[in-house]
C-alpha cells in the first residue's frame, strides 16, 4: 500500500497526470473506469482563482466518484498561493498539488511552473506558504531541472519533503527537453534509493506500453506511475497496465463495442459538463486514438471532427459501430509507442 498523507492507494498505483485542456471530469470518468487510481484536475492558476475567473474556477469541479483526486495549482507568488490554496481546500478535494514543471513559455514567462526550477529558495517558500495554509496534503510535480547544466532533482526533493510535501513526481525532462527526447529514469530512481526520502515518489515520462510500465517499475523502484498522453483517447491503457502487472499477459484490446461506448459515455459528459459547443469541440482531440487501428477510418473521423451536433457525433459513432462489428484489431497497429496524439498545451 502507498500513502499519501491519510490517502491509501493499492501498491504501485497508476496516476493519471494534469494535463491542460485534456484532464477534465468527463476525460477522468473514463479513466477512472477503467482503473486510474489518482487523478489531478488540469492546472489552475493561483492568480485566476483569486482573480474568481470562469474558467479557472470550473476547474475546480469533481464528482464523488472520482476520489481520490487532486487540485492542482501553479503560480510564482507565496501570497497568491496559499491564497488560492485555501481555497481549493474549501472545495473538499483529497490533496493539492502544485505544478512546478510545466514547461510552456507562458507559464515559465510568470516565474511559475518549470519557471521556479530556477530558483530552489523560491520553490520552498511557495511549498511552505501552500502547506501552512491548507489542511490537505501537499504534492508536488516538477522536472528533473532547468537543464543539463542545473539537474538538481536531488536537492528539491530533500528540500521540499522538509517543507511538508507529503509525496513527489517527476518527470524525467528538464524545462530545455520540453517534451523532446527520451525521458531520463536514472535520476527519478537515485531520489527514490536516497535514504533521507521517506515520502512516495512517483515516475513519469514515456509510459506508453504495459511493457515499459512493468520494466520500468522494476528497474527504477518508483512507488507508482504517472500516465499523460497515453491516455488520451486510450483510457483502457490503465488496466491493461495493472492487467500486465499481474499476469504477465496482455489482456485483450477493447472491442469495437467498448471503443464506441467509451467515446459515446465521454461526449456524453463533456456535452454536459462543457455545453453542446465547447463539449463536442474539445472532444475532436480524442477520436484520433479512440479509433487507432481501424482500417480506411479516415472517411468517419473528418465527419466527427467537423460536425456540430452531439447527435450527429452520435450517429457516426454508430455507423462506425457497425460497419466494424466483429473487427479484431492488431496489437501493433493500437500500441502506444509513437502514437499520433494532439499535444496538450501542458502534457509535461
Amino acid at each position: 500500500m502507498v500513502r499519501i498523507g491519510p490517502i491509501e492507494l493499492p501498491d504501485s498505483p497508476l496516476l493519471l497526470a494534469p494535463m491542460e485542456d485534456v484532464s477534465d471530469p468527463p476525460f477522468r470518468a473514463v479513466c477512472k473506469d477503467n482503473g486510474a487510481d489518482l487523478m489531478y484536475s488540469e492546472f489552475i492558476s493561483s492568480e485566476g482563482l483569486i482573480r474568481d475567473a470562469i474558467k479557472s474556477r470550473q476547474k475546480l469541479d469533481f464528482f464523488e466518484f472520482e476520489r481520490p483526486v487532486g487540485i492542482q495549482i501553479f503560480g510564482g507568488d507565496e501570497e497568491a498561493m496559499a491564497l488560492s490554496a485555501r481555497i481549493v481546500d474549501a472545495t473538499n478535494p483529497d490533496l493539492v498539488d502544485i505544478n512546478f514543471g510545466c514547461p510552456v513559455k507562458k507559464v515559465v514567462s510568470k516565474g511559475a511552473g518549470a519557471g521556479v526550477l530556477k530558483d530552489i529558495d523560491l520553490m520552498v517558500r511557495l511549498t511552505k506558504a501552500v502547506v501552512q495554509a491548507t489542511r490537505l496534503p501537499v504534492t508536488v510535480k516538477t522536472r528533473l531541472g532547468w537543464d543539463e547544466s542545473s539537474l538538481n532533482i536531488e536537492e528539491v526533493a530533500e528540500r521540499l519533503q522538509d517543507a511538508g510535501i507529503k509525496a513527489l513526481t517527476i518527470h524525467g525532462r528538464t524545462r530545455a527537453q520540453m517534451y523532446k527526447g527520451e525521458a531520463d529514469w536514472t535520476l527519478i530512481a537515485k531520489v527514490k534509493n536516497n535514504p533521507r526520502i521517506h515520502i512516495p515518489i512517483f515516475g513519469n515520462g514515456d509510459i506508453d506500453a504495459p511493457e515499459k510500465a512493468l520494466a520500468y517499475k522494476n528497474r527504477y523502484g518508483v512507488d507508482g506511475l504517472m500516465i499523460g498522453r497515453a491516455a488520451i483517447g486510450y483510457p483502457w491503457i490503465f488496466r491493461e497496465i495493472k492487467h500486465f502487472f499481474a499476469t504477465g499477459e496482455h489482456l485483450a484490446l477493447p472491442t469495437i463495442e467498448e471503443r464506441v461506448d467509451v467515446c459515446k459515455k465521454h461526449l456524453q459528459l463533456s456535452v454536459q459538463w462543457k455545453g453542446s459547443v465547447l463539449g463536442i469541440l474539445e472532444m475532436r482531440r480524442h477520436y484520433t486514438n479512440y479509433l487507432k487501428g481501424l482500417p480506411h477510418i479516415k472517411e468517419f473521423r473528418t465527419r466527427l471532427v467537423t460536425v456540430k451536433t452531439m447527435e450527429e457525433v452520435e450517429s457516426v459513432l454508430e455507423e462506425i459501430r457497425v460497419k466494424f462489428a466483429g473487427y479484431v484489431p492488431q496489437r501493433h497497429m493500437v500500441g502506444f509507442s509513437g502514437a499520433q496524439v494532439e499535444e496538450p498545451s501542458c502534457a509535461w
